[in-house]
């Protein structure tokens, strides 16, 4: 495991779960909640983020850009931007919105022109799969071709199985048994 990847996840057990009883943008109930953006936006967190996220994507070949649906999404395509042009790979990021705006360009997905460009879809915890799922049509409506679907936490609740079976390759960063929630 990578030096990047344990502080990582240290920060995630220490600042980003809660215990009690929430409910799920699914509607599922749950005894524990992983809010990423306590960390994703945290200065010493952002980077380890950036560097996770690149070591688990950078041998998809000809990515040009990385990105998903906002809000959980954003800070994470951020990360990944700044970090791998530090290593002189070369993602933009995108960010996609729930539904196109009802002003101005009526725009869904905001950034560069994707048209024939290989993606990769970014999350920031996955439960139903319904987020990057809904970012996926919106790129390839922009003719952009989804390559994988790549998620920080994967909360083991079938967003992997959903992903695939519609045709994205699936892959996670840490499980819940690395933040000793398995």
């Amino acid at each position: 495991m990578s030096e990047a990847r344990e502080q990582l996840i240290q920060f995630i057990r220490d600042e980003a779960v809660f215990h009690g009883d929430f409910t799920l943008t699914s509607g599922a109930k749950a005894s524990y909640y992983i809010d990423l953006r306590k960390v994703s936006l945290d200065h010493r967190v952002a980077p380890l983020i950036g560097q996770v996220m690149t070591d688990l994507i950078v041998d998809v070949p000809d990515v040009a850009a990385v990105g998903g649906l906002t809000m959980g999404a954003d800070p994470i395509a951020s990360a990944v931007l700044h970090q791998a042009a530090a290593r002189g790979l070369s993602y933009d990021a995108f960010v996609v919105r729930k539904a196109p705006k009802d002003h101005g360009r009526g725009k869904q997905v905001e950034g560069p022109d994707l048209e024939g460009k290989r993606v990769i879809v970014l999350e920031d915890t996955s439960t139903t799969g319904g987020s990057p799922l809904t970012a996926a049509r919106a790129l390839e409506a922009v003719g952009a071709t989804v390559v994988a679907v790549a998620v920080v936490v994967d909360r083991a609740t079938g967003a992997q199985g959903i992903i695939e079976d519609a045709g994205y390759e699936y892959r996670a960063a840490i499980g819940l048994a690395d933040l000793g929630l398995a």
